[in-house]
């Protein structure tokens, strides 16, 4: 079975993001750029159902810049088999990004894509579902644990409260939460082989999607301070605060 894992370059969720003097969007220069956390999780998945001989081959998908080859060499460090680039340098919003995944799932013609929930950068959570919609294709998001049986996959999913167990038919969308797995670091043998792996190039126009922006960002702004604290004389003082001032009795 074919498995295709969509992945993006996003800013390493350890560094502090710093907002442009213009508000016009978050400042890139000089700034660390690494896979997307939850898509990390989705390579992972993918290639422990390979080493558990449910899957045979494992494609990395992006979209992106040139620079963008850094997370699908990752991808191929850490076990994909193949890599393909859908080269684009502007921003490209959900909709287009499913639109662009659906061509490569009719060239290829996977039985499962597995991806992230969302991206750290934009917290949009609509790729995966827009994709789904798009193919006809069954969908189970939110996954923290997946297992192949034949025509279905059995999902258990993260829910407000709890967990809840589904079973879709293949082919099918999985978007993948973080208690799904803990990815692996790839080994220097691994990064060695992942250089001399095969990174097909695409366009936008190879699969007929017009990526030209429909969302125009009016301003960007950083999350206001934190308040400092205050010191109360007494529990009865602390209670006439909470219920008047922070509303939470």
């Amino acid at each position: 079975m074919k498995v295709v894992v969509p992945v993006k370059r996003v800013v390493d969720h350890n560094v502090k993001i710093r907002v442009r003097t213009d508000g016009s969007g978050v400042d890139l220069s000089n700034v660390k750029m690494s896979m997307n956390p939850f898509d990390e999780i989705a390579v992972e998945e993918a290639v422990r159902l390979k080493e558990a001989g449910a899957v045979d081959e494992i494609i990395a998908v992006t979209v992106g810049s040139a620079q963008a080859q850094d997370v699908l060499r990752t991808a191929l460090a850490m076990g994909a088999d193949r890599a393909i680039l859908i080269k684009s340098e502007g921003p490209v919003e959900p909709l287009d990004v499913a639109k662009l995944l659906k061509g490569v799932v009719v060239a290829e013609a996977p039985r499962l894509v597995l991806l992230g929930k969302q991206a750290i950068d934009d917290d949009a959570n609509q790729t995966g579902q827009m994709l789904s919609a798009l193919l006809g294709w069954s969908q189970a998001t939110f996954a923290s644990q997946v297992a192949l049986n034949g025509d279905h996959a059995q999902v258990t999913r993260e829910v407000d409260g709890g967990l809840q167990v589904i079973d879709v038919s293949l082919p099918t969308i999985v978007t993948v939460d973080l208690r799904l797995n803990d990815p692996r670091y790839a080994s220097l043998p691994n990064i060695i082989k992942a250089k001399k792996k095969p990174i097909e190039e695409k366009g936008p126009a190879d699969y007929g999607v017009n990526v030209d922006a429909r969302l125009k960002i009016l301003r960007t702004e950083e999350p206001a301070a934190r308040a400092p604290g205050i010191k109360v004389g007494s529990i009865p003082e602390l209670v006439e605060k909470l219920k008047n001032e922070a509303c939470v009795l």
